[in-house]
């Protein structure tokens, strides 16, 4: 009886955490992670720093939604498998609600006040999102080598850019820290992530995810909604870095095949780009205008197919994640492939970020405001959202 109410406990606790998240997470993907240390790093305190930089770079290599990845698992460990389903659900409804609302017909994102708070809520983004890499850095790249690698990251993706230029980063910065990071790892052992997975489970999960890309193909033409399940899972199944990487995938899905038109999915596009949370939640938007299947239904199927492959792919791996992470050689690698995240989120922070919230003097001030506000008044982000966002109001009047 105490066990069961400690872990529904703990559970509500994940899902009202993460939905404020899912409220006032914009900016994408590398924003959202830089939500999820200032939430659960710095003040909550759920795990360390170099922990969470290593579920960071394990998720960078899987498959599907990074940011959601992480999160997932950070419920995981929080609250075991319903702490999993409630960060999942809290971070993505706010902005699946809307986008398939706008399906529907719903203008929830127009007026003039809209507006205003969306440029605010983009702009507190950059101030997130520095204040993430500046604690990073302070933490993760206490060296010059590491400094270096960390560096080099950055030239990394500006060179080769989208998820192939990440994963080159953190590849690179792992052998590195391999060569050079060994005398820094020692004496430092990996904080353990605790996650209600057996090694059973896990291999289930990999199974799954195969049988899945394998037999849904072969299913799609008995049945609308199979074809639906089919079209928008091997979506997630088969893209590396998320968010914006997804979207040739599903515009060949949908929009070559017929389903919606050209000019439906770029309406849709464009409102995703002004919702918080994940941007796979443009799936939302997508199922409510497929035909065939009421809105609610093609919505709530798209959501979750396109989400799941990158959740078995998590789960199947965590099993084996912690025992790899506490080998000494392991421990030089993740050294580096950390200093090479804090890289990638520098650059990420310059673009797509900066470029794309800072658009002249008074949002630079207003930033400036926010990041000053997190780092040097220490208030809590929340709070900082709410000041900035209604900074952007008086910009946008």
């Amino acid at each position: 009886m105490t066990i069961e109410k400690q872990a529904r406990g703990r559970a509500s606790e994940v899902f009202w955490a993460f939905l404020a998240l899912g409220l006032t997470s914009f900016g994408g993907p590398v924003a959202h992670l830089g939500y999820f240390r200032t939430a659960f790093v710095e003040r909550r305190q759920w795990l360390s720093e170099q922990a969470y930089a290593d579920l960071v770079a394990l998720c960078q290599f899987l498959p599907g939604p990074a940011s959601s990845q992480v999160g997932f698992a950070l419920g995981l460990m929080r609250a075991g498998p319903w702490g999993a389903a409630m960060a999942w659900l809290a971070f993505t409804l706010p902005s699946a609600l809307v986008l398939a609302m706008f399906a529907m017909g719903a203008t929830l994102l127009d007026g003039p006040m809209a507006s205003g708070i969306i440029h605010g809520l983009k702009i507190v983004a950059v101030a997130i999102v520095a204040h993430a890499v500046w604690g990073m850095a302070r933490n993760l790249c206490p060296d010059k080598t590491r400094a270096g690698i960390a560096l080099a990251a950055v030239f990394s993706v500006v060179v080769v850019s989208g998820p192939l230029g990440q994963v080159s980063a953190i590849v690179l910065g792992g052998l590195v820290g391999l060569l050079l990071c060994r005398e820094s790892a020692q004496g430092e052992l990996a904080d353990s992530l605790h996650f209600a997975v057996s090694r059973k489970v896990g291999m289930i999960s990999l199974g799954l995810f195969v049988a899945l890309l394998v037999l849904l193909p072969l299913l799609a033409g008995g049945a609308v909604w199979l074809a639906v399940v089919d079209s928008f899972y091997r979506s997630g199944a088969l893209v590396f870095g998320g968010g914006h990487v997804v979207l040739p995938l599903l515009e060949a899905e949908v929009v070559q095949s017929g389903w919606i038109t050209a000019d439906e999915f770029l309406t849709g596009y464009g409102a995703a780009q002004a919702v918080p949370g994940p941007l796979f939640t443009f799936a939302a938007y997508l199922g409510a205008l497929l035909p065939g299947l009421p809105s609610v239904i093609g919505a709530l199927l798209a959501l979750l197919a396109i989400f799941v492959p990158g959740f078995l792919l998590l789960v199947g791996v965590l099993p084996f994640w912690n025992r790899f992470r506490q080998w000494g050689s392991a421990q030089a690698l993740m050294r580096g492939a950390n200093a090479a995240v804090v890289g990638i989120l520098a650059a990420a922070l310059y673009n797509p970020v900066w470029t794309s919230a800072i658009v002249g003097p008074y949002e630079f001030a207003l930033a400036l405001t926010g990041f000053l506000l997190l780092t040097v008044w220490k208030l809590p982000a929340w709070l900082v959202v709410i000041v900035v966002a209604l900074g952007g109001v008086v910009i946008a009047a």
